[in-house]
């Protein structure tokens, strides 16, 4: 099937969702990252009425919001422009002292902390804005991603559709041309805008080129190193791909 026809198909499928769950729209958080703008175009094909994307900055690279304002500007979609730094911080603050008070807190663990609070909150505050406009928040996880856990729980993994979930990274990227996404989005370094310089594949410590591979079954064309960097993610964030544990009935 040629990638229009895949898109088309997901753009009915994400129609679909919708009317199943009685709601009017989608909305998506838009970081100027190629996965978002790709969610962005899709949402904007399904109700180009009733679609919102919403840029949220958390002491962000100014970088990222003129990307998100291309990939907003280039789709036509509606938008709303977030700055969410003072309550993020506010709330990490008060668990750090709240820790400190009590000799419990570790400098090692702030780095992770932060940056899952930052996508907490964004996911707190998209789905606020679809609440008010009964729409459903739409996802921007690739099967990469997903396979690697490379995703907050209950951060920018929190959502109702996932319409990207089962492409490879590199399919990501042929469906933003597909689209027409600005070229400078597509240059970019994928990154989550976790710290500056932080970058998805220096982080993870292999290349999406090689989890790719894995996820399409071929795990004999990755090295081994690679292969136990992949392995282990995936296996360490298994519990993110489930709803939460509970016990058999005893």
């Amino acid at each position: 099937m040629e990638i229009n026809q895949k898109i088309d198909k997901t753009v009915d499928w994400l129609r679909e969702k919708v009317k199943e769950a009685g709601c009017k729209g989608l909305v998506v958080g838009v970081s100027g990252g190629i996965d978002s703008a790709v969610v962005c175009y899709l949402i904007k094909r399904a109700f180009p009425e009733n679609s919102i994307g919403v840029i949220m900055s958390i002491n962000s690279n100014p970088k990222d919001r003129e990307d998100a304002l291309k990939v907003i500007n280039g789709c036509g979609i509606d938008y709303i422009d977030l700055d969410l730094t003072k309550p993020q911080e506010m709330i990490l603050n008060s668990v750090t002292s709240a820790l400190k008070e009590k000799d419990l807190y570790s400098e090692t663990g702030f780095r992770a902390a932060d940056s899952n609070l930052r996508a907490r909150v964004r996911m707190c505050s998209v789905y606020t804005v679809a609440n008010n406009l009964g729409y459903l928040v739409v996802g921007t996880d690739n099967a990469a991603e997903i396979h690697t856990g490379y995703f907050t729980k209950y951060g920018d993994g929190g959502v109702d559709l996932v319409p990207i979930a089962n492409l490879t990274k590199a399919e990501v990227y042929d469906w933003a041309r597909a689209l027409g996404v600005h070229e400078d989005v597509i240059n970019r370094a994928p990154s989550a805008g976790l710290w500056e310089g932080q970058t998805d594949e220096n982080e993870m410590g292999t290349t999406y080129n090689m989890i790719d591979k894995v996820v399409l079954g071929k795990r004999d064309e990755v090295p081994q190193k690679d292969l136990d960097i992949i392995d282990r993610l995936h296996r360490i964030s298994e519990h993110k791909r489930h709803t939460a544990a509970k016990p058999p009935i005893f």
